[in-house]
C-alpha cells in the first residue's frame, strides 16, 4: 500500500478517509476504522435523538471513540450549522487532531481550529473552491464528486473529471472522493493525482455503523441504476430510488417551488431513513457506487480489503 502525505498529515498508516455521515458516523464506526489503520471520522448528531443536545452528544461520541481506540480520528464539522463554534470547542477541549469541514465557507473556523492544533480537511467540489479553501489555510482538501451520496456541488462535477483539476491547481494534498469503494477505486484516485480517498457508501454497509439494517440491506440490493439526483432546486443531493425521490421528481417536474419542495421534506427527513429504517418515506442518502457492494461486512474488513488488493489492481494495469 503507498503511504502519501496524507498519512504523514494525519499519522494513519493507510491514506483512507471515512466519510462524516450525518446521523451514523458513530463512535463505534470511526474507532473500527482507525483501527485498522485508515481514519474514522465522527459525526456531532451520530445516533442522537432528533430534539438532542448536538454538542453534548458530540461530547459523548469523541469520549466513547477514545474508549476503543488510541490511535487517530476525527470529526466532521458541517461549516453552516449554528452550534458549529461550540462543536470546535468541544473537539479542541477532547484533544481532536483532525476535522473535515463541509457546507460552507473554510475561512470562518479555519484559523480557530489551527489555533486550537487542528489539521483542517475541507470538502470542495470545484477548483475554485479549492484554491479558495488552500488560500484560508486548510492542510488538505477533498474533491468530492457528484457520484457521492448526500449533498454534492451545483456543478455536478464527476470525480474523474475534479479531481485531476484540483490536483493541478493546488499545492495541498488532494483527497479523492465520490464513486469510491474499493481497491480499483483507490488505485484510480492515485491516478488521478490524489493522495487518498474518503469513502461513505461502503462503510454504511458495515456491522460498526449504526445505520438501521434497512438501510444497509438497501446498498447491498442496490444496482448501478439504483441512485439518483434529487432537489436541484435546494442543492443537489443523491439518494437510493424510493417513495420519497419518486415524489421529489414529480415535484420538480411540475415546476415547485424551493419552498413547496422545503415543506414537503420537513425536519428529519435523512434520520428517519438512515436510523429510523423508514427507507420508503425518508431520505437515504447512497454513492452510484452502491451497486458494487454486495455484502455487509466489518470496517475493518473494508480497510484490509483495499490494502490487500492494491498490489494486484496495480500488477494488472
Amino acid at each position: 500500500m503507498k503511504r502519501t502525505r496524507i498519512c504523514d498529515l494525519l499519522g494513519i498508516e493507510h491514506p483512507i478517509i471515512q466519510g462524516g455521515m450525518t446521523w451514523i458516523a458513530n463512535a463505534e464506526l470511526a474507532a473500527a476504522v482507525s483501527e485498522a489503520g485508515a481514519l474514522g471520522i465522527i459525526s456531532p448528531n451520530a445516533a442522537m435523538r432528533l430534539e438532542g443536545d448536538v454538542v453534548e452528544n458530540l461530547r459523548s461520541q469523541i469520549r466513547k471513540a477514545k474508549s476503543l481506540t488510541d490511535k487517530p480520528f476525527g470529526v466532521n464539522l458541517p461549516v453552516q450549522i449554528p452550534e458549529c463554534k461550540e462543536l470546535i470547542d468541544v473537539v479542541i477541549e477532547e484533544g481532536v487532531k483532525v476535522v473535515t469541514t463541509s457546507a460552507g465557507n473554510p475561512a470562518l473556523h479555519t484559523p480557530r481550529l489551527k489555533e486550537g492544533g487542528v489539521k483542517v480537511l475541507h470538502v470542495v467540489a470545484s477548483v475554485r473552491h479549492a484554491k479558495g479553501a488552500e488560500r484560508h489555510g486548510v492542510d488538505a482538501v477533498i474533491a468530492e464528486g457528484y457520484e457521492a451520496g448526500g449533498h454534492n456541488g451545483f456543478d455536478e462535477l464527476p470525480t474523474f473529471v475534479l479531481v485531476p483539476q484540483v490536483v493541478e491547481a493546488v499545492s495541498i494534498p488532494v483527497v479523492a472522493a465520490g464513486g469510491i469503494a474499493d481497491a480499483r477505486g483507490f488505485v484510480a484516485a492515485l491516478a488521478l493525482g490524489a493522495e487518498g480517498v474518503q469513502m461513505g457508501t461502503r462503510f454504511v454497509a458495515t456491522h460498526e455503523c449504526v445505520a438501521h439494517q434497512n438501510f444497509k440491506e438497501m446498498i447491498v440490493k442496490a444496482t448501478d441504476t439504483g441512485t439518483m439526483i434529487t432537489g436541484r432546486k435546494l442543492g443537489p443531493t443523491r439518494g437510493i430510488k424510493n417513495e420519497f425521490t419518486a415524489k421529489l421528481l414529480e415535484m420538480d417536474k411540475r415546476g415547485a417551488s424551493a419552498e413547496e419542495i422545503l415543506a414537503f421534506i420537513g425536519v428529519g427527513r435523512s434520520r428517519m431513513g438512515q436510523l429510523e429504517g423508514k427507507v420508503q418515506e425518508g431520505e437515504v442518502y447512497c454513492g452510484a457506487i452502491a451497486g458494487v457492494i454486495s455484502e455487509i461486512v466489518s470496517a475493518g474488513e473494508v480497510v484490509r480489503s483495499i490494502v490487500d488488493s492494491y498490489s494486484r489492481v496495480v500488477a494488472n494495469l
